[in-house]
C-alpha cells in the first residue's frame, strides 16, 4: 500500500477483496465544542483556526473518493456495489442538510450504491431541525443516529454535552415525521454522579421516543481527555465496574421488555431490519473504505488509515492520490484474533468451527461456566457472559 494508490500488485491480500458486502465510512472531523470524555479525531473551529474548514474538507473528500474509485478499478475483482454508507464524526449535522446532501452526492459520483443501501448519519440533537431531517431524507439518507447520552441535565454537564435533556427525544420524533423508519438513540451509562433514577429517566425518554434502535455504552475514561485529567486529580471518581454491570442489566431488562432485542453486546433493535448493517459489516470482518481525516479502511485483510489533521489531509489529497498515513497487511493470526474479538459479541454467535483446537476447548469451558450457550454449532453469550465479554475473549485466545 502506498499513500497514493491501492496497489494489488504489491499487496496480494487485496486480491481477496470483493467477496462480500462493502461499506463506505465518511469521517466529519468538526465539533462545536469538545466533550470531556471524547478522544475521537475531532476539532473545534477555535482549534482549527484558518487551517481548515467544512468547505476545504468537502473538496478534499471529493478528491479522495475519486482517487479511491480510480484505484479500485485496478483491483482484480470487480468493485462491488456499496451496501452501506455511514457518515460519522465529529458532528456531521454541523454541515447542515445541504452539506450532508453534498457528501452523499460525492459518494454517488464515484461509487454505485446498491438499490437497498443503508445510508446513516450521526447527528447532534442541537444541530438538527425538522427542515434538516426533511432535507437529508430527500437526499437519500435512510437512517439517523442521535447522540442522547442521558436525560439528566447534571449528567450531561459532567460529560460536557451541550444539548438540553429533552432535545434528543424531540429530534427523534422530527426524524420520524420526516419519513425515517430507522432512528437510533445513543446512551452513555456510568457517568460519575448518575443515579439509578437518572438512568430510568433516560430509558423512559428513549422508549417514549419510539425509536427502533438503541445503543448503550459504558463510560470509558480515555487517556488524554479532559475527563481523565479530572479523575487523575480526584475531581471525579472513576467509573465503578460493579455499578456499570448493574446499569447494563437494568438497561437490557427495560429494552427487552419494550420489544428491543440485543444483537450486539451494546446494541438493541426492534427488528432485524432495524439493525445497523454498516456496523454489522465491521463486526463480521467485512470490507469498507474510510474517507476523511483519520478514517480507517479495510479491504481483503489489508488495513490503512488516513492522516489525522484536516489541513494535512487536504494537502495530501491535493498532491494527488490517497491520504494514507500508514498500512498493514493482517497476518492469519491477527485476522483470527480480530474475528474472535468481534464475532463473539454478536447474538448470532461465534461458529465453533472458526476456532482452533485450543479455542474450541476454551469455548466448552465457557459454556460449562454458564457464560455462553452452544446453539447449532455456535457459541452465544448468556446475559452473564455479555457482562464478561472481554474475559470470554481472553479465554478463547489464551
Amino acid at each position: 500500500m502506498t499513500s497514493s494508490a491501492i496497489r494489488p500488485d504489491t499487496d496480494p491480500a487485496l486480491r481477496d477483496f470483493g467477496g462480500g458486502p462493502f461499506g463506505i465510512y465518511v469521517h466529519v472531523p468538526f465539533c462545536a465544542t469538545r466533550c470531556g470524555y471524547c478522544d475521537f479525531n475531532t476539532y473545534t473551529a477555535g482549534e482549527l483556526g484558518t487551517s481548515a474548514s467544512p468547505g476545504s474538507w468537502l473538496a478534499a473528500l471529493r478528491g479522495e473518493l475519486a482517487a479511491a474509485a480510480e484505484s479500485f478499478a485496478a483491483l482484480p475483482s470487480p468493485q462491488p456495489d456499496v451496501s452501506t454508507v455511514f457518515v460519522g464524526g465529529g458532528t456531521p449535522s454541523l454541515l447542515g442538510g445541504d452539506g450532508l446532501a453534498e457528501v452523499l452526492a460525492a459518494v454517488r459520483a464515484n461509487f454505485t450504491l446498491a438499490p437497498d443501501a443503508e445510508i446513516t448519519t450521526e447527528s447532534n440533537p442541537e444541530s438538527t431541525s425538522p427542515q434538516f431531517f426533511e432535507r437529508i431524507r430527500e437526499a437519500g439518507f435512510t437512517r439517523v443516529s442521535l447522540g442522547m447520552q442521558s436525560a439528566a441535565e447534571h449528567v450531561l454537564k459532567v460529560l460536557d454535552r451541550t444539548h438540553t435533556p429533552g432535545r434528543a427525544v424531540a429530534a427523534a420524533r422530527e426524524a420520524e415525521a420526516a419519513g425515517f423508519d430507522h432512528v437510533n438513540l445513543d446512551l452513555i451509562y456510568g457517568t460519575p454522579g448518575e443515579t439509578d433514577a437518572d438512568l430510568d429517566a433516560s430509558l423512559d425518554a428513549v422508549l417514549a421516543a419510539g425509536v427502533d434502535h438503541v445503543s448503550a455504552y459504558s463510560l470509558i475514561v480515555e487517556d488524554g481527555t479532559a475527563m481523565a485529567r479530572k479523575v487523575r486529580r480526584g475531581e471525579l471518581p472513576a467509573p465503578d465496574d460493579d455499578v456499570l454491570a448493574a446499569r447494563y442489566e437494568r438497561i437490557d431488562a427495560r429494552l427487552v421488555s419494550a420489544g428491543l432485542t440485543w444483537y450486539e453486546v451494546s446494541n438493541w433493535a426492534a427488528s432485524d431490519s432495524a439493525r445497523c448493517r454498516h456496523n454489522l459489516g465491521y463486526w463480521d470482518g467485512g470490507d469498507w473504505l474510510g474517507a476523511g481525516p483519520g478514517a480507517h479502511s479495510h479491504l481483503g485483510g489489508v488495513r490503512w488509515w488516513n492522516v489525522k489533521h484536516p489541513a494535512r489531509y487536504a494537502d495530501r489529497v491535493a498532491a494527488g492520490g490517497l491520504p494514507a498515513a500508514g498500512w498493514e497487511a493482517l497476518t492469519a493470526a491477527e485476522r483470527y484474533t480480530e474475528r474472535v474479538m468481534l464475532v463473539v459479541r454478536l447474538r448470532s454467535g461465534l461458529p465453533l468451527d472458526d476456532l482452533d483446537a485450543a479455542g474450541r476447548a476454551a469455548a466448552h469451558r465457557i459454556v460449562a461456566d454458564g457464560l455462553a450457550r452452544e446453539v447449532r454449532g455456535r457459541m452465544i453469550l448468556t446475559a452473564r457472559g455479555r457482562l464478561l465479554a472481554d474475559a470470554v475473549v481472553r479465554e478463547l485466545l489464551t
